[in-house]
């Protein structure tokens, strides 16, 4: 019987919150062990599928660099990076789409069907949504910064009560253009702040921002941010991920939240509990 007392009080603390996202649209970026560990993907499909049935909107945009680096391996393409950036020629570009478009979208399409969504998978390609220019083609090739995103492409999606899966790349433009590789991170961002998102949630391999004590810093504003970044306390691949938080919120998300994609459940926990599980990151 205890038990049970439990579990009423759990989803009567969720209620609330429930209550304040309901009909509200969640932008997830989907990567790192969440999206490798059979089990996590099943935990994150679960997660994704109660969200929708209460209510919540959610889309998701994923990344893909492990997986497009052991296909890379596989054809004996030797990867290159510049600043943490891949550097993407045509050749690379062609593997890219093939493994962030035809396999780990379709794979999370999947998944999430199979567990009772109404999910479709479609990169920035689709209908012209998501529109770039080169970074600088010299140096990075075919990686590219956003110049526009459709939001009417997502909206009209979520109005059919679909769960949109993003493949983050961008259109070229041109006729026979092969398109742009994305910063999932960045592309998440711009899709939130594009379609009006209440909240963007990055699923990491850490358990958010820590401080030089290594402890969880819970909230943080922009000038705590810049300030942690300037001391060297938020470094390597974190930085990008600060930064596209920050790029979110200052287009008008509400929130944006790092956590750790290696707990089970770590969506649930950061949405519809007080505490949360990671870091949460306002203006």
């Amino acid at each position: 019987m205890q038990k049970k007392i439990e579990t009423v009080q759990t989803l009567l603390e969720a209620l609330p919150f429930i209550k304040e996202f309901n009909k509200e649209i969640v932008v997830i970026k989907y990567g790192g062990s969440a999206q490798e560990s059979s089990q996590l993907k099943e935990r994150f499909a679960q997660d994704v599928l109660l969200m929708y049935l209460v209510g919540i909107k959610p889309v998701i945009v994923h990344g893909g660099g492990r997986q497009i680096n052991e296909m890379l391996d596989a054809l004996s393409i030797i990867p290159k990076f510049i600043d943490g950036q891949r550097v993407t020629s045509k050749e690379v570009m062609r593997i890219v789409e093939m493994v962030l478009s035809g396999e780990i979208n379709k794979e999370i399409v999947s998944l999430l069907n199979s567990h009772g969504a109404k999910a479709i998978g479609i990169s920035g390609k689709d209908a012209k949504f998501i529109s770039a220019r080169a970074k600088d083609f010299a140096k990075w090739g075919l990686t590219g910064n956003i110049t526009n995103v459709d939001a009417d492409v997502i909206t009209n999606l979520i109005a059919e009560k679909f769960i949109p899966v993003i493949a983050p790349i961008a259109d070229g433009g041109e006729m026979g253009h092969p398109g742009f590789n994305i910063n999932a991170d960045l592309c998440a961002s711009y899709v939130a702040k594009a379609i009006g998102a209440n909240k963007i949630i990055f699923l990491t391999d850490t358990a958010g921002v820590l401080n030089k004590d290594k402890k969880l810093l819970s909230t943080l504003n922009k000038d705590e941010v810049e300030a942690l970044k300037a001391d060297g306390t938020i470094h390597g691949g974190m930085v990008p991920k600060v930064d596209a938080c920050l790029e979110a919120v200052e287009g008008g998300v509400h929130k944006a939240h790092i956590i750790d994609g290696r707990i089970e459940h770590s969506l649930l926990l950061e949405l519809f509990t007080s505490a949360g599980v990671g870091t949460q990151i306002v203006l």
